[in-house]
Protein backbone atom coordinates (compact mmCIF):
# COMPACT_ATOMS: atom_id res chain seq x y z
CA UNK A 1 0.00 0.00 0.00
CA UNK A 2 1.33 3.43 -0.95
CA UNK A 3 1.39 5.75 2.05
CA UNK A 4 -0.14 9.19 1.62
CA UNK A 5 2.09 12.08 2.64
CA UNK A 6 0.53 14.25 5.35
CA UNK A 7 1.13 17.99 4.99
CA UNK A 8 -1.21 19.78 7.35
CA UNK A 9 -1.28 23.15 9.05
CA UNK A 10 -0.66 23.49 12.78
CA UNK A 11 -4.27 23.30 13.93
CA UNK A 12 -5.23 20.84 11.21
CA UNK A 13 -2.69 18.33 12.55
CA UNK A 14 -4.89 17.85 15.61
CA UNK A 15 -7.40 15.93 13.47
CA UNK A 16 -4.99 13.00 13.57
CA UNK A 17 -5.53 12.56 17.32
CA UNK A 18 -9.21 11.50 17.20
CA UNK A 19 -8.53 9.56 14.00
CA UNK A 20 -5.90 7.52 15.81
CA UNK A 21 -8.19 7.18 18.81
CA UNK A 22 -10.88 5.54 16.68
CA UNK A 23 -8.33 3.30 14.97
CA UNK A 24 -7.00 2.09 18.33
CA UNK A 25 -10.55 1.60 19.58
CA UNK A 26 -11.43 -0.54 16.58
CA UNK A 27 -8.68 -3.02 17.50
CA UNK A 28 -10.25 -3.75 20.88
CA UNK A 29 -12.57 -6.64 21.62
CA UNK A 30 -15.14 -4.50 23.44
CA UNK A 31 -15.56 -1.00 22.07
CA UNK A 32 -17.52 2.23 22.43
CA UNK A 33 -17.72 2.39 18.63
CA UNK A 34 -16.47 0.45 15.62
CA UNK A 35 -14.53 2.28 12.91
CA UNK A 36 -12.65 -0.05 10.61
CA UNK A 37 -12.26 2.78 8.11
CA UNK A 38 -10.26 4.81 10.64
CA UNK A 39 -7.87 1.91 11.11
CA UNK A 40 -7.45 1.65 7.33
CA UNK A 41 -6.74 5.37 7.04
CA UNK A 42 -4.11 5.33 9.80
CA UNK A 43 -2.35 2.50 8.00
CA UNK A 44 -2.44 4.39 4.69
CA UNK A 45 -0.87 7.73 5.65
CA UNK A 46 2.72 8.65 6.42
CA UNK A 47 2.67 10.02 9.97
CA UNK A 48 4.32 9.07 13.24
CA UNK A 49 1.29 8.05 15.27
CA UNK A 50 3.50 6.53 17.98
CA UNK A 51 3.57 9.96 19.67
CA UNK A 52 -0.08 9.36 20.61
CA UNK A 53 0.38 5.77 21.77
CA UNK A 54 -1.32 4.83 25.06
CA UNK A 55 -2.59 8.35 25.78
CA UNK A 56 -5.55 8.40 28.21
CA UNK A 57 -7.29 11.16 26.25
CA UNK A 58 -7.72 8.89 23.22
CA UNK A 59 -10.62 7.20 25.00
CA UNK A 60 -12.10 10.63 25.63
CA UNK A 61 -12.05 11.43 21.92
CA UNK A 62 -13.86 8.17 21.19
CA UNK A 63 -16.53 8.84 23.81
CA UNK A 64 -17.05 12.34 22.44
CA UNK A 65 -17.46 10.98 18.93
CA UNK A 66 -19.90 8.36 20.21
CA UNK A 67 -22.08 11.10 21.70
CA UNK A 68 -21.96 13.18 18.50
CA UNK A 69 -22.84 10.04 16.54
CA UNK A 70 -25.84 9.50 18.80
CA UNK A 71 -27.05 13.06 18.32
CA UNK A 72 -26.77 12.77 14.54
CA UNK A 73 -28.51 9.39 14.59
CA UNK A 74 -31.38 10.83 16.62
CA UNK A 75 -31.63 13.79 14.24
CA UNK A 76 -31.81 11.51 11.20
CA UNK A 77 -34.41 9.32 12.89
CA UNK A 78 -36.67 12.37 13.11
CA UNK A 79 -35.53 13.93 9.81
CA UNK A 80 -34.55 11.11 7.43
CA UNK A 81 -34.01 13.45 4.47
CA UNK A 82 -32.40 16.22 6.49
CA UNK A 83 -28.91 17.64 6.01
CA UNK A 84 -25.81 17.03 8.13
CA UNK A 85 -22.92 19.49 7.87
CA UNK A 86 -19.59 18.46 9.41
CA UNK A 87 -17.66 21.62 10.35
CA UNK A 88 -13.95 20.91 10.55
CA UNK A 89 -14.59 17.35 9.41
CA UNK A 90 -10.92 16.32 9.44
CA UNK A 91 -10.76 12.63 8.63
CA UNK A 92 -13.94 11.79 10.48
CA UNK A 93 -16.01 8.89 9.18
CA UNK A 94 -19.37 9.67 10.74
CA UNK A 95 -21.07 9.22 7.37
CA UNK A 96 -19.76 5.66 7.21
CA UNK A 97 -21.00 4.97 10.73
CA UNK A 98 -24.48 6.51 10.85
CA UNK A 99 -25.69 7.48 7.35
CA UNK A 100 -29.26 6.37 6.60
CA UNK A 101 -29.03 6.28 2.76
CA UNK A 102 -31.37 9.29 2.50
CA UNK A 103 -29.74 12.30 4.15
CA UNK A 104 -27.62 15.00 2.50
CA UNK A 105 -24.08 15.44 3.87
CA UNK A 106 -21.46 18.17 3.56
CA UNK A 107 -17.88 17.75 4.81
CA UNK A 108 -16.24 21.14 5.40
CA UNK A 109 -12.61 21.81 6.25
CA UNK A 110 -9.60 23.89 5.24
CA UNK A 111 -8.10 23.28 1.77
CA UNK A 112 -5.12 21.21 2.98
CA UNK A 113 -7.41 18.87 4.90
CA UNK A 114 -9.81 18.47 1.99
CA UNK A 115 -6.88 17.81 -0.34
CA UNK A 116 -5.87 14.91 1.87
CA UNK A 117 -9.46 13.84 2.35
CA UNK A 118 -10.04 13.63 -1.42
CA UNK A 119 -7.37 10.93 -1.64
CA UNK A 120 -9.46 8.84 0.75
CA UNK A 121 -13.09 9.76 0.03
CA UNK A 122 -15.14 10.61 -3.06
CA UNK A 123 -18.03 13.03 -3.50
CA UNK A 124 -21.39 11.45 -4.28
CA UNK A 125 -24.81 12.91 -5.14
CA UNK A 126 -25.59 12.94 -1.40
CA UNK A 127 -22.14 13.78 0.00
CA UNK A 128 -20.04 16.82 -0.88
CA UNK A 129 -16.67 18.05 0.36
CA UNK A 130 -16.14 21.80 0.74
CA UNK A 131 -12.68 23.38 1.01
CA UNK A 132 -13.10 26.55 3.05
CA UNK A 133 -12.63 28.09 6.46
CA UNK A 134 -15.62 27.75 8.75
CA UNK A 135 -15.45 31.53 9.27
CA UNK A 136 -15.82 32.18 5.52
CA UNK A 137 -19.51 32.70 4.80
CA UNK A 138 -19.20 31.41 1.22
CA UNK A 139 -19.46 27.77 2.32
CA UNK A 140 -23.04 28.42 3.40
CA UNK A 141 -23.93 29.24 -0.21
CA UNK A 142 -22.81 25.78 -1.31
CA UNK A 143 -24.87 24.12 1.42
CA UNK A 144 -28.05 26.08 0.75
CA UNK A 145 -27.75 25.58 -3.01
CA UNK A 146 -27.44 21.83 -2.69
CA UNK A 147 -29.81 20.90 0.12
CA UNK A 148 -32.96 21.52 2.08
CA UNK A 149 -33.47 21.57 5.82
CA UNK A 150 -33.71 20.75 8.56
CA UNK A 151 -29.99 21.04 9.31
CA UNK A 152 -27.64 19.50 11.85
CA UNK A 153 -24.19 21.07 12.23
CA UNK A 154 -21.47 19.03 13.95
CA UNK A 155 -18.44 21.02 15.13
CA UNK A 156 -16.40 18.37 16.91
CA UNK A 157 -12.96 19.24 18.33
CA UNK A 158 -12.74 22.41 16.25
CA UNK A 159 -14.24 25.56 17.76
CA UNK A 160 -11.95 25.74 20.85
CA UNK A 161 -9.03 26.39 18.48
CA UNK A 162 -10.68 29.64 17.28
CA UNK A 163 -10.85 32.99 19.03
CA UNK A 164 -14.16 33.64 20.79
CA UNK A 165 -14.93 36.39 18.27
CA UNK A 166 -14.69 33.84 15.46
CA UNK A 167 -16.76 31.28 17.36
CA UNK A 168 -19.49 33.86 17.81
CA UNK A 169 -19.25 34.67 14.09
CA UNK A 170 -19.76 31.00 13.20
CA UNK A 171 -22.78 30.70 15.50
CA UNK A 172 -24.27 33.88 14.03
CA UNK A 173 -23.61 32.67 10.50
CA UNK A 174 -25.41 29.38 11.10
CA UNK A 175 -28.32 31.03 12.89
CA UNK A 176 -28.73 33.64 10.13
CA UNK A 177 -28.44 31.29 7.17
CA UNK A 178 -30.02 28.15 8.67
CA UNK A 179 -32.65 29.24 11.19
CA UNK A 180 -33.93 26.53 13.50
CA UNK A 181 -30.88 24.30 12.97
CA UNK A 182 -29.07 22.19 15.56
CA UNK A 183 -25.42 22.76 16.44
CA UNK A 184 -23.34 20.19 18.32
CA UNK A 185 -20.03 21.45 19.70
CA UNK A 186 -17.51 20.85 22.46
CA UNK A 187 -16.05 23.43 24.83
CA UNK A 188 -13.04 23.58 27.14
CA UNK A 189 -12.96 25.60 30.35
CA UNK A 190 -10.25 28.05 31.47
CA UNK A 191 -8.44 25.42 33.53
CA UNK A 192 -8.04 23.17 30.50
CA UNK A 193 -6.97 25.95 28.16
CA UNK A 194 -4.50 27.28 30.72
CA UNK A 195 -2.90 23.88 31.28
CA UNK A 196 -2.88 22.56 27.72
CA UNK A 197 0.92 22.56 27.50
CA UNK A 198 0.74 19.63 29.93
CA UNK A 199 -2.13 17.88 28.12
CA UNK A 200 -1.15 14.34 27.14
CA UNK A 201 -2.07 14.79 23.47
CA UNK A 202 -1.88 18.53 22.78
CA UNK A 203 1.62 18.63 24.25
CA UNK A 204 2.64 16.43 21.31
CA UNK A 205 1.55 19.00 18.69
CA UNK A 206 1.99 22.75 18.21
CA UNK A 207 -1.68 23.78 18.05
CA UNK A 208 -3.23 25.44 21.09
CA UNK A 209 -6.83 26.15 22.04
CA UNK A 210 -7.74 29.84 22.19
CA UNK A 211 -11.38 29.91 23.26
CA UNK A 212 -12.14 29.10 26.88
CA UNK A 213 -15.80 28.61 27.82
CA UNK A 214 -16.47 28.43 31.56
CA UNK A 215 -20.14 27.45 31.23
CA UNK A 216 -21.69 26.14 27.99
CA UNK A 217 -25.12 27.22 29.25
CA UNK A 218 -24.03 30.75 28.42
CA UNK A 219 -24.01 29.89 24.72
CA UNK A 220 -27.80 30.15 24.65
CA UNK A 221 -27.43 33.85 25.49
CA UNK A 222 -25.38 34.55 22.38
CA UNK A 223 -28.44 34.46 20.14
CA UNK A 224 -31.89 35.38 21.52
CA UNK A 225 -34.19 32.40 21.16
CA UNK A 226 -31.42 29.80 21.33
CA UNK A 227 -31.64 26.95 23.83
CA UNK A 228 -29.35 24.25 25.17
CA UNK A 229 -31.00 20.91 24.44
CA UNK A 230 -28.28 18.82 26.09
CA UNK A 231 -24.88 19.30 27.70
CA UNK A 232 -22.69 16.48 28.98
CA UNK A 233 -19.31 15.91 30.54
CA UNK A 234 -17.57 12.64 29.76
CA UNK A 235 -18.59 11.57 33.26
CA UNK A 236 -22.26 12.46 32.71
CA UNK A 237 -23.04 10.91 29.34
CA UNK A 238 -26.71 10.17 28.54
CA UNK A 239 -27.81 7.04 30.44
CA UNK A 240 -28.63 5.13 27.27
CA UNK A 241 -25.15 5.76 25.85
CA UNK A 242 -23.42 5.07 29.16
CA UNK A 243 -25.21 1.73 29.56
CA UNK A 244 -23.96 0.61 26.13
CA UNK A 245 -20.30 1.23 27.01
CA UNK A 246 -17.99 -1.66 27.92
CA UNK A 247 -17.94 -2.22 31.69
CA UNK A 248 -14.28 -1.19 31.84
CA UNK A 249 -15.22 2.24 30.46
CA UNK A 250 -18.08 2.60 32.90
CA UNK A 251 -15.72 1.86 35.79
CA UNK A 252 -13.13 4.29 34.44
CA UNK A 253 -15.71 7.09 34.16
CA UNK A 254 -16.95 6.42 37.68
CA UNK A 255 -13.39 6.81 38.94
CA UNK A 256 -12.91 10.05 37.02
CA UNK A 257 -16.15 11.43 38.44
CA UNK A 258 -14.81 10.88 41.96
CA UNK A 259 -11.48 12.60 41.20
CA UNK A 260 -13.11 15.82 39.95
CA UNK A 261 -10.25 16.66 37.60
CA UNK A 262 -10.42 20.02 35.77
CA UNK A 263 -9.65 18.23 32.49
CA UNK A 264 -12.92 16.32 32.97
CA UNK A 265 -15.12 18.75 34.88
CA UNK A 266 -14.44 21.66 32.49
CA UNK A 267 -14.94 19.77 29.25
CA UNK A 268 -18.47 19.76 27.84
CA UNK A 269 -20.26 18.49 24.76
CA UNK A 270 -23.34 20.56 24.02
CA UNK A 271 -26.28 20.47 21.63
CA UNK A 272 -27.76 23.86 20.78
CA UNK A 273 -31.07 24.64 19.15
CA UNK A 274 -30.59 27.87 17.22
CA UNK A 275 -33.48 30.28 16.65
Amino acid sequence: MTERDVRLGTVQETLLIPLYGRAVENRKKEVALRDARAEEIVASIDYDFTRFENLPSLVGTVLRTSLFDRWVTDFLAENPTGTVVELGVGLNTRYERVDNDKARWFDLDLPDVIELRRTLFTDTPRRTMIAASVTDATWANTVTAGSTGPYFFAAEAMLPFLDERDVRHVVDLIADRFPGSLLALDTAGPGIVGAQDEHDALSKVEARMRWACADPAELADWRPGSSVLASHRLTSLPPRLHEELPSAYQEMLAGLAEQRLPAVDEYWMTLLQLP
